[in-house]
């Protein structure tokens, strides 16, 4: 039986070299694609994390065979022998991820149906599945719902048709494009997500056949196609984990080299880390001599800086990189503010930053001019973080994915030894986090 619970002994600063792969919310989408396919597909830099091995098992009850390629991190998938899976087999993977409603279009084309179970993923907020099922209900699915989930089927076939988001969805998005570049005519999705690993998917789903158009002020133009291919991928670096490391150098004042991260999807975090106070030095990849970019994220010495942060859709402050940067924002001087706007319930973690030391009060006030969804809807989305806080160790019970991170930076932030409990649950997004953790200098055992 698995151990899950780790003892750090915080106070030390993390100094070393650790390297990221390819984005986890790109790289279960790209392996969602190839059911589209009727050629192999390849899909390199794939991470050693839990979403992956859900995705890899529910596209193998599904027929795909998934075989590990030449290169560490390489996939490769064939969908030649696609076939249903029973609802009981699928349903083993009920409550473990989100990515099954993703399946629902690849299978409505190649099947004719689908079958969508109780969805799992983190509890930052309710992230209800309405855009999804009334998408697909717009392109001709009929939607049966049951004890077990979710039955669709599609009589007359996939059509093309025009959605607008009430709000730009990521997953909302990946729906509409996964299913999209098969219908029968031409989709128009307005107020559509344009995060990078979006735009990464968009270009898969090319690779493979589609013709698919972005257009300014977040218009999507699809022109469905009767077939794709496969594909042949590398993606883009994990941003979300990269920033996690940079804000464990900053809240532990080490210094963390983070081998494959890339500028140009982080500089909005970047811009931020200046702010506080953080240094930053970025190398660019050179494919040709066989150098892969890199940025090293270290504190300078000096107090750190309070700042206001509003997180936003992408090309705003990405809501994930919020909580692991609160730790660090314990320590700057003053009075910083966060004003959550895309997950109304992400700031419980904050609770067991108080148990440590920090000072942290939540709201129900919008604390920042950004256009907001939670304001007067009785939820405490807004943050003020006082500081600097001596962080002293604790028992902590990790919440979710983002938080549990955050948590543990704070463990190593501060002065003792910390259990940190349910840490498996970062092995969801965090590849081999605890090898990366000892490379770090990090004293920390499970048990």
């Amino acid at each position: 039986m698995t151990n899950d619970v780790l003892t750090v002994h915080g106070g030390t600063p993390l100094h070393g070299q650790i390297r990221v792969r390819g984005a986890k919310n790109l790289v279960s989408k790209a392996m969602v694609a190839a059911l589209l396919g009727d050629e192999p597909s390849r899909l390199f830099d794939v991470p050693r994390i839990r979403d992956v091995e859900v995705v890899r098992g529910l596209l193998e009850l599904h027929g795909v065979k998934v075989t590990d390629g030449v290169e560490d991190g390489e996939l490769v998938f064939d969908p030649a022998n696609v076939e249903s899976a029973s609802t009981d087999e699928i349903n083993v993977h009920a409550g473990s991820s989100r990515i099954p409603i993703l399946l629902c279009g690849p299978l409505l084309h190649r099947l004719g149906h689908a079958f969508i179970p109780d969805l799992g993923g983190c509890h930052i907020g309710p992230r209800p599945i309405d855009f999804h099922i009334q998408a697909l209900r717009e392109f001709g699915a009929m939607v049966d719902k049951a004890p077990d989930g979710m039955h669709l089927t599609a009589p007359n076939g996939l059509h093309g048709t025009k959605l607008e988001l009430p709000y730009p969805s990521v997953g909302a998005t990946e729906q509409v494009l996964l299913t999209a570049v098969m219908a029968d005519g031409v989709t128009e999705l307005r107020n559509a997500a344009v995060e990078p690993e979006i735009i990464d998917l968009i270009c898969v789903l090319q690779k493979m056949g589609a013709i698919i158009k972005v257009h300014t002020d977040r218009v999507i133009e699809i022109q469905g196609v009767p077939r794709l291919g496969g594909y042949t991928h590398r993606p883009i670096p994990d941003r979300i984990e990269a920033a996690s490391w940079a804000a464990a150098a900053l809240a532990t004042g080490g210094d963390i080299e983070v081998l494959g991260a890339e500028q140009v999807d982080m500089m909005t975090f970047l811009n931020v880390f200046r702010s506080v106070g953080g240094a930053y030095e970025v190398t660019d990849a050179r494919p040709r001599a066989g150098q892969e970019g890199k940025i090293r994220f270290w504190h300078p010495g000096g107090e750190l800086r309070a700042v206001a942060i509003e997180t936003d859709v992408h090309p705003g402050f990405m809501t994930d990189w919020q909580q692991p940067l609160v730790v660090a924002l314990t320590q700057a001087r003053g009075l910083s503010i966060v004003h959550e706007t895309v997950y109304e319930q992400r700031l419980g973690y904050t609770d067991a930053l108080n148990t440590m030391g920090a000072t942290i009060q939540v709201y129900r006030d919008c604390l920042g001019g950004t256009p907001c969804r939670f304001g007067r809807r009785n939820f405490k989305h807004s943050a003020v973080i006082a500081g600097p806080s001596k962080l002293h160790a604790a028992d902590l019970v990790i919440p979710d994915l983002r938080a549990g991170f955050s948590h543990l930076i704070a463990a190593l932030a501060a002065e003792g030894t910390s259990r940190v409990y349910g840490v498996d649950l970062i092995n969801r997004g965090y590849e081999d986090f605890e090898a990366k953790l000892a490379a770090l200098g990090a004293h920390a055992e499970r048990g």
